[in-house]
């Protein structure tokens, strides 16, 4: 059940990710941004969900980083914004990101116990590989604003950290 759901998962995000990869080299700065705001806010509600229904330490402690760092990045990013005079704008990909995670919430709140641990760790994992490709390779090398550029690079050193903590706990909890 757990891989299925990892699968469905995985799947749902790198196909918004690659199917929409050319368009996304399209996006503005301030649309880049809203996508980058949205996978944060979904990473914030994932982690919620984990401090939720999971009674693991490790899933505690990891799903309390993600939120810590998310809402800093965020917080960061809004900074970032209101000094440009800019607001982020919504787009096809940060409403993909939105029906997606909705889908992954649904199934994630379905799972219980160990069950929920290890999807919402390979969630996490494939998450954040997803995104850091897709920031990595597609965002930071068409962003215009060299501040906004900054940001990101910056954020993504964390999230790359991220990628690697979920990469261990998916290692811990399916031994």
């Amino acid at each position: 059940m757990k891989k299925i759901f990892a699968g469905i998962a995985v799947a749902g995000l790198m196909v918004a990710t690659h199917a929409f990869a050319n368009d996304a080299a399209e996006l503005s700065d301030v649309e880049i941004a809203h996508v980058a705001y949205t996978a944060d806010n979904l990473d914030i509600r994932y982690a919620h969900l984990a401090l939720a229904k999971s009674s693991n330490p490790e899933v505690h402690k990891f799903a309390n980083t993600m939120i810590r760092d998310h809402e800093a990045v965020n917080e960061q990013a809004l900074a970032l914004l209101a000094k440009l005079g800019a607001q982020a704008e919504d787009n096809f990909l940060s409403q993909k990101l939105n029906e997606d995670g909705e889908a992954i919430i649904k199934k994630l709140s379905a799972l219980d116990g160990a069950e929920f641990d290890e999807a919402y760790a390979e969630n996490e994992l494939a998450y954040h590989q997803a995104v850091n490709n897709l920031v990595a390779n597609v965002f930071i090398p068409n962003i215009e604003i060299a501040e906004v550029k900054a940001l990101f690079e910056q954020g993504l050193v964390i999230f790359k950290a991220h990628e690697g903590h979920a990469e261990m706990m998916v290692k811990a909890l399916n031994k």
